[in-house]
Formats: structure tokens, C-alpha cells, sequence
């Protein structure tokens, strides 16, 4: 078991590789996949019958396409560099994976409610998918660039 010392050098190893504000930019890549060809691929696991109902509901909003894109942003993702800090994912963090709950001792407790996509990888990624839902709704729902980032 690592002491706390040993974790905070390990971070402190993480950010000298990925400095902390690489993490808000992001630049799509030139051989980047075309997003229609992922959720294409994606669908070939899904039930035919239901692939024009995800994609009739993911048209609704940009919010509910990014709902239901979690594979484009993985791909993208996983072209960018990490930490290397691994954890067990949600796997699709956006805003509505999370949800405010009373623990048994009455505490108010925020974490995620949706494990359905969950797997190791980076942390980053599911803080970036959060935080991007964060951009996406806020721009959804009236709010200037400037405010909508300072939110996520």
C-alpha cells in the first residue's frame, strides 16, 4: 500500500509529463476517425430495430448528442495524451450520471448514478466528459461561451 507522500510524487510526476493545462485544450487530430463511422460501429452491437431511435434522440440537442456519443469521445480521448493515472471509470460522465443522494447517515452525498460503460482508464476522461457536459448544456440553455466554461 502506498503512503499519501508516495501518491502526491506520483501526481506531482503526472502533471511534469501532462502539465495541468494541457488539459483545456484540445486540438482533433488529422487521422481522426469520423464520428458518424464510430457511432456507425458502435450501432453493429445494438438491436437494429432500435439504432433509428438512438439517433433520432440524439439528434434532439447538442446536449443529447453528446449524451449519446460517449464512444466519438472516447476515441478522441484515447488519441490524446494522460497522466497515466488510472481508476475505474463511469465511463459517461455527464451532468445527468450524477445525482445528489442522502447517505444512511443522513449526509448529502454528489457522485454518479450510470456504471453501464465502466472501465479502467485515465481519470481524466471521465472528468473531461463531465466537464465538456458541463460547456454543452450550459451553451444549450443561453449561456455566453465565456460563463458556460467558467462553469465546467
Amino acid at each position: 500500500m502506498t503512503t499519501a507522500s508516495e501518491r502526491a510524487a506520483r501526481g506531482k510526476a503526472a502533471r511534469k509529463r501532462v502539465p495541468r493545462a494541457s488539459h483545456g485544450r484540445w486540438i482533433p487530430r488529422s487521422q481522426r476517425p469520423d464520428p458518424l463511422v464510430v457511432l456507425e460501429r458502435e450501432s453493429l452491437d445494438r438491436l437494429p430495430d432500435l439504432v433509428p431511435l438512438r439517433y433520432a434522440r440524439m439528434a434532439v440537442s447538442p446536449f443529447a448528442f453528446l449524451r449519446g456519443a460517449a464512444g466519438v469521445m472516447a476515441a478522441d480521448l484515447g488519441a490524446e495524451r494522460h497522466t497515466g493515472l488510472t481508476v475505474q471509470l463511469c465511463g459517461d460522465a455527464h451532468l445527468l450520471n450524477f445525482g445528489g443522494y442522502a447517505s444512511p447517515e443522513r449526509t448529502l452525498l454528489f457522485d454518479v448514478n450510470d456504471f453501464d460503460e465502466t472501465l479502467p482508464g485515465p481519470f481524466e476522461w471521465d472528468v473531461k466528459r463531465l466537464a465538456a457536459s458541463v460547456t454543452v448544456a450550459a451553451l444549450q440553455n443561453g449561456s455566453a461561451k465565456p460563463k458556460a466554461h467558467r462553469a465546467a
